[in-house]
């Protein structure tokens, strides 16, 4: 069972996060090119270009920007940006274990950036490896509320998923697979009438820590300021932040 402050996480970061809509088109676009230059054009041959085609589509991003980083991405017209995948690893107040993963086009840049947001709020950068033994790579679906949740994982083991997560105060489900299976689950999931509200291959924590008062707070105000950096993809950590022992504020970071 989940408690409740990891599904107030979950649900903090995913709203937060949707609420940057010109951010988001300009990350799903780099992804778009990012997996277009690492496993080609075609969707159908590169399930990760397929995936990052599907997420920017549901956010309504224009099929013409979606078409130009492809093709600029797989060498198939001139011009575009060489972007470059990079993680930062480091920890945060607390102790909490974090990873920021970057595509950008230039890394001292983005290093720059990401070291001043750790030292700045109470973390430190750390060096690779330091904290990624701690999360595995794991396909991700989340439900913000499944009224058939059963038959919704009854469905999704038929098709790969591996783990299931619940909330019974909210009726969320997470679903969790190996990331090859992600998109042939997603497809199939989609097909039996259940739409996720999120899919994504993500770094998941093994097991995680709770963070509570000032920690709490200072651990989303540093994982919020990662994410407002242009370079920064994905931020995970395996901290939770206890809304219920913070006396709400960190809520509002």
């Amino acid at each position: 069972m989940a408690g409740h402050s990891k599904w107030a996480n979950i649900r903090h970061r995913k709203e937060r996060m949707d609420a940057k809509r010109g951010k988001l088109f300009s990350r799903l676009i780099r992804e778009v090119a990012v997996a277009a230059k690492v496993g080609g054009a075609d969707p159908a041959a590169n399930p990760r270009l397929r995936l990052a085609l599907e997420r920017a589509r549901d956010a309504n991003v224009p099929n013409d920007n979606l078409t130009r980083a492809v093709r600029r991405s797989s060498g198939q017209s001139d011009g575009g940006v060489d972007y470059m995948e990079m993680r930062y690893e480091g920890f945060g107040p607390g102790g909490g274990a974090v990873i920021a993963e970057v595509v950008t086009d230039n890394k001292n840049r983005a290093l720059s950036e990401i070291r001043h947001a750790f030292t700045k709020h109470g973390g430190n950068l750390a060096a690779n490896g330091a904290v990624s033994h701690l999360f595995n790579r794991r396909g991700q679906l989340l439900f913000s509320r499944a009224d058939n949740a059963d038959a919704l994982m009854e469905k999704a083991v038929e098709h790969g998923a591996e783990d299931f997560d619940r909330d019974n105060d909210s009726g969320g489900v997470e679903i969790l697979c190996a990331p090859e299976t992600l998109m042939p689950l997603l497809e199939a999931l989609k097909a039996a009438g259940f739409a996720p509200d999120f899919a994504e291959v993500v770094m998941r924590a093994d097991s995680e820590i709770t963070l509570a008062g000032n920690d709490a707070i200072k651990m989303r105000k540093l994982l919020d300021v990662l994410e407002d950096v242009d370079d920064v993809q994905h931020v995970y950590t395996n901290a939770v932040m206890d809304d219920d022992n913070d006396g709400g504020d960190a809520a509002a970071v």
